[in-house]
C-alpha cells in the first residue's frame, strides 16, 4: 500500500516473515532520512540464504496511516520492489493484524480498533515515458518486445439471444460488397491550381508489412479500393483502432461496421484517394479513414438519417449511434425504430462492438450511468501509478492527463499550483514538500472522485464561486446534486485586482464555461463577497465592470449572499469521498465515543448536544426527590412510573422531569439552540426530546420556546398564511393627483440622463404638481434633496414599508409589463433597449387595461388614441368642447368606478390566502428595516 514515509509517498509492505524495517537507499535519499549516529554498515541474511548489504538505520522515522504517526526504526538496504518493508518488530510493537482473507491491516490500538485496507500490486501496469525508457537502456536495463494478438471480445454473442436485435439479423450482415448509390456522395475540393501530390511509401517492420498485406487484399476482395493509375499518391500510415470495445454509454450502443466504407466517393475524386505501397498501386472508391472532411461527411449522413430521433433517444457520435429510453418496453420500441432505419439505409453494424440493453458504458474516459458521470477507474490507474515527476516536462505530461479530469476536482488549480510554478519559462527544477503534497494531493482526490450529475434542461442551476489572491473556484449544482467543478489560477495583472473585481470575475469565468447549461435557464449564485449582490445597482463602476454587467444581463441569474463559513455546501456534497474514510476508521471512531459519558443524544442528523451524564442525572434524581407527586406516582401499583438501578424515575422507559422551571429550561435550551440542533422547529424538537424526557405540557412548553426565539424570528422565514389584509391605496379624484414611483434596475447601461428634469419635463410640465407621491425607500427617494424638492412643490411623499414592495404593487408590476416589452423589442428588432423606449411607452399607454377598463390614453384624454390600426374610427370624426368636456368627465367617473371594482376584486383573492391581525397599544416587535 501507500503511505507517507517521513512525509513522502512510499510504495510499503507489510511483511511478516521479515525481522526488521527496510528502506532502500534511493527513497532515504530522495526523503532525507539518515542514518542515525552510531549506526554502521553490516549484512542483513534473506529468505532464500543470501545477504543484502545495509547502509545503517535511521531510528525514529515517522510513518503516517490514516492521519496517525506510528514511528519505525529503518535499515537502509537495497530491497526489492518496494521503498519500504515494515517488519515484525515494527508489527508487533503496533498490535498490527495481518487479514490476509480481506486484504487488510487491522491495528489495535487504545483508542479502538483501526483498519486500513490494502492494495493489491499491479506489476507490469506502470506507465512510461520514451524518455525514461531510453534512459532505463543507458543505464544497462534489458528491454524485451512483446506483441499482443487482438481478439473480438464479442465474437461470443449470438444474436438470437438480444431481444429487438434478432429481428434485423440482415443488419448485422458483414460488408461484402460496395455501398448502395447515396445521394450525397463524398467529394474532395481543391484549392485552384493545387497540383497532384505523390510520395515514397514509408518503410515498415516485418509485421507492419504483412498487415498492409492483408488490409489491401480484404479491401480489394470487398471492392473498397482498386488499382490505381492516378498521379496522386500518399504512403500508408497505421494508426491503432479500437476494436471490441464500447465507446459510449447508456442503455444500447450500436456502432457501425467500418462506417467510413459505407460511403462511396464521387467518381471525379476517386482519383485523389490513391496511395502507394511495396505492392502496388490502388485507390479508393469508397471513403477511407484519414481524411481531412471524412468525420464532417459521416456525422452529415448519420444525423440525415436520424434527424427526427435526435435528442429525443439518440444521441450520434461519428460511427456510434446511442439509443436511450426511461423504460425497458420504453427502449424496445426505441431500438427497433433505429434499427428499422438502417435497414432502410442499407447501413451495417458490427455486432462484436455492440452493447445491448446496458445500465453504464465506458465513453471518453468516463463512466456515464443513471446515477451521474464518474472517473473511468482504468484511466485513473495510469494517474494512481504515475512516479514523481522529475522535470518540467514530466510535470506538463502529468497535469495534462490529471487536468482532463479536472472537472471532478474542486479547487484544481489552487492545489496543482506548486507544480505548475516549475513548468515556467526560467524557473529552476527544484522539487519541494510543497510541491510532494500537491502531487500526492491531486492523485488522491483523482482515485477518490465522487459521481457527478447529470444536467436537466428546465430545473434552475445554483452556482457557488470563491475567489482567493491564487485563483478561483465554483461548483455547478442543480437539485442539490453537484454538477461539474471549475478553478484556475490567476494570471499576470489578474492577481493585482481588487477584491471586488476578483469575485466578480470568479462569476463571469463560472458562467462562461457553463454557458452551454446556463444561458436561457434560471440561475442563482452565491457568493461570499456581501456587495455583489447590489452589481446591478451600483452607481459607479469601471469600464471593467461595466462590460462584465452587460455580460451578466445575457443570463437570467441573480446573485445572493451566502457567508463564507457557511459555504460548505460542495464540500459537503462531495461527502462520497469522504465516506470511505469513514468506513475504514468506523471501529476507531466507536472506540473513541464509548469512553464518553453521555446521555440524551438523539438519532438524527441533528439531535440534543452531548450534556455531562454525571452533572444532569445526577440534578433530576434530586428533584425527583423532591416532588411528592412523582414519589407517590412510583408506589402506585400497575403505574407506569418504575425506578431504575441508579434511582432514576422513568415513564416508559423516559426520564420523568420534575416540576422544576430551571432544568427544564436547560433541557429546553439544549434541545433548540446548541451546536448539534441549531434551532429546530417545535414538531421536531418536541419529537427528540419525548424520545428521551418525559413531563406533563411538555409539547406546550416546547411550542411556547420555539415561539419566543429571537434568533428564529429574525432568520426564519413564515411558512403559515401571512398576517394582515390587502389594504388598497385611496382612489384619486383626479387626473394626476396621486402618483406612484419607482426605478426600473437590471437593465444594460445606457446614456445618462437627469432624473430630476426627466420628472419636471414629462410629470410637471405636462400633468402638473402632483398631490402626493408613493415609492418605495430607495435612497433617491429618502434623500434630502429630494424631500426638500418635493416639500418646495407642496407634494407629500409617501414611502412604502421596509421590505413590502406589495405596498407599491401598481409600479412594480408596471415596470414588469415594460421589462417584456423592451426585452421583445431588442429580440425582434435588436439595438440598445433605449432606442425602443418611446415605443414601448406608445403600446403601454394605448393597451387596455383590466383595473381601469380602457387604455391609459382614453382614460387621460377622453377619447381612443389614434394609431396606424384604428385611425378610420377616429381621424375624421369631429367633437364640440361641451360634448368634450362632458365626456372626459364621464371617463373619469368609469375610470374610478372601475378602479374601485378592481381594489375589491383583488381585495377578495388576496384575502383568501391571508389572515387579519390584531395589534394592541405598547406590544414588542421586530422590525426588519431596524435590524
Amino acid at each position: 500500500m501507500t503511505l507517507l514515509v517521513g512525509g513522502f509517498e512510499s510504495h510499503v509492505l507489510f511483511d511478516s516473515g521479515a525481522s526488521n524495517c527496510f528502506i532502500t537507499p534511493e527513497r532515504a535519499e530522495k526523503s532525507g532520512i539518515r542514518s542515525s549516529a552510531g549506526e554502521s554498515a553490516g549484512m542483513v541474511k534473506v529468505a532464500g540464504g543470501g545477504f543484502l548489504s545495509t547502509l545503517g538505520r535511521a531510528r525514529g522515522v515517522e510513518i503516517e496511516i490514516a492521519g496517525q504517526s506510528m514511528p519505525a526504526d529503518l535499515v537502509i538496504s537495497p530491497v526489492e520492489l518496494y521503498d519500504v518493508i515494515l517488519g515484525m518488530d515494527w508489527l508487533s510493537h503496533y498490535r498490527v493484524h495481518l487479514d490476509c482473507y480481506r486484504g487488510r491491516v487491522v491495528f489495535e490500538r487504545d483508542a479502538g480498533r483501526l483498519v486500513y485496507q490494502g492494495v493489491r500490486p499491479t506489476s507490469g501496469s506502470i506507465v512510461i515515458s520514451a524518455i525514461q525508457a531510453e534512459q532505463l537502456l543507458e543505464r544497462g536495463c534489458e528491454a524485451y518486445l512483446a506483441t499482443i494478438s487482438m481478439s473480438e471480445s464479442g465474437a461470443g454473442v449470438v444474436m438470437g439471444d438480444i431481444e429487438v436485435v434478432q429481428d434485423f439479423e440482415d443488419v448485422f450482415q458483414s460488408l461484402k460488397g460496395l455501398p448502395p448509390s447515396r445521394s450525397d456522395p463524398f467529394t474532395i475540393e481543391l484549392e485552384p491550381g493545387t497540383a497532384p501530390i505523390s510520395k515514397t511509401p514509408y518503410r515498415m517492420a516485418p509485421a507492419e508489412l504483412a498487415e498492409l498485406k492483408k488490409q489491401i487484399e480484404d479491401l480489394l476482395s470487398k471492392g473498397f479500393i482498386r488499382p490505381s493509375v492516378s498521379p496522386w499518391g500518399a504512403p500508408v500510415l497505421f494508426v491503432k483502432k479500437k476494436d471490441g470495445v464500447s465507446d459510449f454509454v447508456s442503455i444500447t450502443e450500436i456502432d457501425l461496421a467500418s462506417g467510413y466504407h459505407q460511403i462511396p466517393i464521387d467518381e471525379a475524386d476517386v482519383r485523389k484517394t490513391a496511395f502507394r505501397t511495396r505492392y502496388g498501386h490502388f485507390e479508393f472508391v469508397v471513403m477511407p479513414f484519414g481524411l481531412t472532411n471524412a468525420p464532417a461527411a459521416f456525422m452529415r449522413l448519420m444525423n440525415d438519417v436520424f434527424r427526427e430521433y435526435l435528442d429525443v433517444f439518440v444521441i450520434i457520435f461519428i460511427d456510434d449511434i446511442l439509443v436511450y429510453s426511461r423504460s425497458q418496453e420504453e427502449h424496445a420500441t426505441h431500438l427497433r425504430l433505429v434499427l428499422e432505419k438502417l435497414r432502410e439505409q442499407k447501413l451495417f453494424a458490427k455486432l462484436s462492438k455492440c452493447s445491448f440493453w446496458q445500465r453504464e458504458m465506458g465513453f471518453l474516459g468516463h463512466i456515464v450511468s443513471a446515477e451521474g458521470v464518474s472517473v473511468d477507474p482504468a484511466k485513473i490507474e495510469a494517474i494512481r501509478d504515475w512516479p514523481r515527476p522529475s522535470s518540467a516536462t514530466e510535470i506538463r505530461s502529468f497535469l495534462g492527463l490529471a487536468g482532463y479530469y479536472r472537472r471532478f476536482v474542486k479547487g484544481f488549480a489552487t492545489m496543482a499550483q506548486p507544480m505548475t510554478k516549475l513548468t515556467g519559462k526560467d524557473v529552476p527544477f527544484v522539487w519541494s514538500a510543497e510541491c510532494e503534497e500537491s502531487f500526492s494531493q491531486l492523485k488522491e482526490m483523482l482515485t477518490t472522485t465522487p459521481v457527478l450529475a447529470l444536467p436537466e434542461p428546465g430545473k434552475p442551476y445554483m452556482v457557488y464561486t470563491d475567489a482567493s489572491g491564487i485563483g478561483l473556484g465554483c461548483v455547478l449544482m442543480q437539485e442539490g446534486r453537484v454538477i461539474a467543478y471549475a478553478s484556475r489560477q490567476w494570471q499576470g495583472s489578474e492577481r493585482n485586482r481588487p477584491t471586488h473585481d476578483l469575485e466578480l470575475g470568479a462569476v463571469i469565468f463560472a458562467l462562461k464555461i457553463w454557458r452551454s447549461y446556463l444561458l436561457g435557464e434560471t440561475v442563482q449564485v452565491f457568493t461570499d463577497h456581501k456587495s455583489l449582490q447590489h452589481i446591478f445597482t451600483q452607481p459607479m463602476m469601471n469600464a471593467r465592470q461595466t462590460r462584465w454587467v452587460e455580460f451578466l444581463a445575457d443570463y437570467q441569474v441573480s446573485i445572493n449572499y451566502h457567508p463564507g463559513k457557511a459555504n460548505l455546501v460542495a464540500d459537503a456534497l462531495s461527502r462520497r469521498r469522504y465516506d470511505s474514510a469513514v468506513e475504514r476508521d468506523v471501529e476507531s471512531l466507536v472506540g473513541e465515543i464509548s469512553t464518553l459519558r453521555l446521555c440524551a443524544i438523539s438519532q438524527e442528523p441533528l439531535g440534543l448536544e452531548a450534556v455531562d451524564q454525571a452533572d444532569l442525572l445526577s440534578r433530576i434524581r434530586v428533584a425527583q426527590q423532591s416532588d411528592q407527586s412523582l414519589l407517590d406516582a412510583t408506589r402506585v401499583t400497575g403505574s407506569e412510573y418504575e425506578v431504575s438501578a441508579n434511582g432514576t424515575i422513568l415513564v416508559r422507559g423516559r426520564v420523568c422531569v420534575p416540576k422544576d422551571v430551571e432544568l427544564r429550561h436547560q433541557i429546553l435550551g439544549e434541545a433548540h439552540a446548541s451546536k448539534f440542533s441549531i434551532h429546530p422547529g417545535a414538531t421536531k424538537m418536541y419529537h427528540d426530546l419525548k424520545r428521551y424526557y418525559h413531563w406533563v405540557g411538555m409539547k406546550r412548553d416546547v411550542a411556547d420556546w420555539v415561539a419566543k426565539c429571537n434568533t428564529c424570528a429574525l432568520v426564519k422565514a413564515e411558512h403559515q398564511v401571512p398576517g394582515g389584509l390587502l389594504q388598497s391605496l385611496p382612489i384619486p379624484e383626479w387626473k394626476w393627483d396621486r402618483i406612484t414611483m419607482d426605478f426600473v434596475v437590471g437593465l444594460p447601461v445606457s446614456r445618462t440622463f437627469d432624473a430630476i428634469g426627466k420628472f419636471v419635463r414629462e410629470i410637471v410640465r405636462l400633468h402638473g404638481v402632483p398631490a402626493s407621491i408613493v415609492s418605495d425607500r430607495d435612497p433617491r427617494f429618502t434623500s434630502e434633496f429630494w424631500r426638500a424638492f418635493q416639500a418646495e412643490m407642496g407634494t407629500k411623499v409617501h414611502l412604502s414599508t421596509a421590505y413590502h414592495p406589495q405596498t407599491d404593487g401598481q409600479s412594480e408590476r408596471t415596470i414588469q409589463t415594460l421589462e417584456d416589452l423592451l426585452r421583445m423589442c431588442v429580440l425582434d428588432w435588436g439595438g440598445h433597449w433605449a432606442d425602443h423606449l418611446s415605443l414601448v411607452e406608445f403600446a403601454y399607454n394605448n393597451s387596455f387595461q383590466a383595473s381601469i377598463g380602457m387604455a391609459p390614453f382614453e382614460a387621460l384624454y377622453g377619447r381612443p388614441c389614434r394609431t396606424p390600426l384604428c385611425w378610420t374610427q377616429v381621424g375624421e370624426r369631429s367633437m364640440y368642447g361641451a360634448t368634450y368636456v362632458q365626456e372626459t368627465t364621464e371617463k373619469v367617473r368609469v375610470v374610478r368606478l372601475n378602479m374601485k371594482e378592481a381594489q375589491d376584486r383583488q381585495k377578495s383573492y388576496a384575502d383568501r390566502r391571508r389572515r387579519e391581525l390584531e395589534f394592541q397599544v405598547e406590544i414588542e416587535f421586530i422590525s426588519r428595516w431596524l435590524c
